[in-house]
């Protein structure tokens, strides 16, 4: 298993890497080498190092949950560096990931909205096409990255068309990283002799 693509903040993560090669085709594998993935995202401060231990001539990775629990919400990016006796060392693989913010509480929960920003725009989108339909004044509202003062209900239709084709690619994408296969793939099968 790979780097996850998606963590949830405070779950105990794990994944293993197999051994690999150099630009010149010599092994980088344990034990004579460790990597240690760095993880980043978009505010000081926070981040996190997470050092490999041996597994077959591969390499395995943990991250306890008490370190999770304190990642931000949000994208995030690692780097992985292998390392020889700290005389060579280099990148051998970069990436993102996509921390989800932990639903667990103690106490009163929170409010959580866990829907995607294409389904909130959508949401907004549609909010504003009943008001037109029933007769209601829109004054201004925002859809994404755009604000107007009125919208026509041609306008509302085409953006709604094209954000519920972008959910449709969104939830694809969901269902191929979650190991659910390609919803678009078609697979023919063929019975008989010719």
């Amino acid at each position: 298993m790979t780097f996850p693509t998606k963590i949830r903040a405070g779950d105990f993560i794990q994944w293993r890497i197999p051994s690999t090669q150099d630009v010149f085709g010599n092994s980088i594998s344990s034990p004579d080498w460790s990597v240690v993935y760095y993880l980043r995202t978009n505010t000081s401060s926070e981040g996190a190092t997470v050092s490999s231990s041996a597994y077959l001539d591969g390499f395995a990775f943990s991250i306890t949950a008490a370190t999770t629990a304190n990642f931000d919400a949000g994208n995030w990016f690692y780097q992985a560096v292998a390392n020889k006796s700290g005389q060579e060392v280099q990148t051998i693989f970069t990436g993102g990931f996509e921390v989800l913010a932990s639903m667990s509480y103690s106490g009163t929960p929170a409010a959580f909205d866990g829907r995607s920003q294409v389904e909130k725009d959508l949401d907004v989108i549609q909010a504003a096409i009943r008001t037109i339909i029933t007769g209601g004044a829109i004054q201004e509202y925002k859809i994404g990255t755009r604000s107007a003062k009125k919208y026509e209900l041609s306008e509302l239709l085409s953006l709604e068309s094209r954000y519920k084709a972008e959910l449709v690619r969104e939830k694809q994408g969901e269902m191929i990283a979650n190991g659910l296969g390609n919803p678009r793939a078609t697979f023919v099968r063929f019975n008989g002799a010719i």
